[in-house]
């Protein structure tokens, strides 16, 4: 029964790692296609003037740096995070140990705002200052705002954000090692940047189970204003 409760309320790894799947694909997408679009922006004859195989190199080569550089970027700011909740969680239960009374007095104010009765915020109050730990992370979580970010790995963060920067971000570059660079190759690419936006919305919406309109329009949205800015700065250059 216990290990039926718990499975029942596990979450997936894709709504666990949403926030980097997003992050990563997102900017991958944007990365790759700001390449194209700057070269097709640059010239009348699009990314022709340099041909296809300097588009690919260009391409690739960001596109492999900054998965690497993301994917690091990431786990050091998951490794930072944990490090500054360790640091404040045994100040909050040093607090509590130095001064009982006054952890009291600021716990029963935060039930009493919640709600909750004076009687049953003095009973759970002193439960709490019986589990000094506890009592840290509730106020940690509540007061402070600075949920406990344990239940995630660095690890994890870094390597699902280097991937989906890799595979959404290779859309945009996947026309030009098929046809030749031409407009309608740009064209092509794109649509393809469309759809892996679009790709990138569904799964957030399949996840979430947010309006489907919202999580399409928004991650298109945000995508399409970069690739805009790329291609301008191409035009301004021209």
């Amino acid at each position: 029964m216990r290990n039926r409760q718990s499975n029942r309320h596990r979450v997936s790894t894709f709504q666990e790692y949403l926030k980097q799947i997003v992050y990563g694909g997102n900017d991958g997408i944007v990365t790759t296609f700001a390449i194209v679009a700057g070269f097709a922006g640059a010239g009348a004859d699009g990314a022709a003037q340099i041909g296809a195989v300097a588009v690919l190199l260009f391409g690739i080569a960001n596109l492999l740096a900054d998965a690497t550089a993301m994917g690091l970027g990431e786990f050091l700011s998951a490794r930072s995070q944990q490090d500054v909740y360790n640091a404040t969680h045994e100040s909050e239960i040093s607090a509590i140990s130095r001064n009982p009374d006054e952890g009291r007095s600021a716990m029963m104010s935060n039930l009493a705002s919640r709600g909750v009765s004076d009687q049953d915020a003095a009973q759970l109050t002193d439960v709490m200052l019986r589990n000094p730990d506890f009592m840290a992370d509730f106020r940690m979580q509540y007061e402070l705002g600075m949920p406990n970010p344990s239940s995630s790995s660095a690890t994890m963060n870094g390597l699902f954000t280097f991937g989906a920067f890799l595979i959404w971000g290779a859309v945009p570059l996947i026309p030009y090692f098929l046809f030749a660079p031409t407009q309608s190759t740009f064209c092509i690419s794109v649509s393809a940047a469309l759809a892996a936006l679009t790709s990138l919305g569904l799964l957030r919406w399949k996840v979430t189970n947010e309006s489907m309109l919202r999580c399409v329009g928004e991650t298109v949205l945000v995508g399409g204003i970069c690739a805009l800015v790329a291609f301008g700065v191409g035009m301004i250059f021209r």
